[in-house]
């Protein structure tokens, strides 16, 4: 199973924000800090903020925070908000499959399962958790460097 990058860099955005818990970050700073087009970020913040996660302050002296502790932010919910479909076959799609063997096949069942326990395991897996006690202070020092 792959993420698309909508997700892998909502994710960032997310493990930037906490890494700066006492600050409103900027779009520029996270573009700057992972080598990513601002323009393409102002859809995935919108998104983040849309759906609770993020706290967007617009104008001049605004920026970005986390809009909940890194605690309630499951990660399972976030890929739920940030991946299009989780068609991992043309079949799971019913408007455009055209899959001959759809109606027999064997491989349904166990794909759909393997989906759910994909998100079953991130579902597991908050923010804080991501970033650990000792992760964080990596990641936040990394970070740091990156911004």
């Amino acid at each position: 199973m792959r993420l698309t990058k909508h997700s892998d860099y909502a994710l960032r955005v997310l493990l930037y924000t906490a890494a700066h818990p006492e600050e409103l970050v900027s779009t520029d700073a996270i573009a700057t800090a992972f080598g990513i087009s601002a323009n393409h970020l102002v859809k995935i913040i919108n998104n983040l903020g849309k759906h609770g996660f993020l706290e967007v302050k617009r104008g001049r002296s605004g920026g970005l925070r986390l809009a909940r502790e890194p605690e309630e932010i499951v990660i399972g919910e976030v890929v739920r908000v940030t991946e299009p479909d989780f068609y991992m076959v043309e079949c799971f799609d019913r408007e455009a499959n055209a899959c001959p063997i759809s109606a027999a096949c064997g491989l349904i069942a166990p794909l759909h399962e393997a989906t759910r326990a994909f998100l079953g395991v991130l579902d597991g897996y908050t923010l804080a958790d991501v970033m650990g006690p000792r992760r964080r202070a990596r990641s936040r020092r990394l970070i740091q460097l990156l911004g």
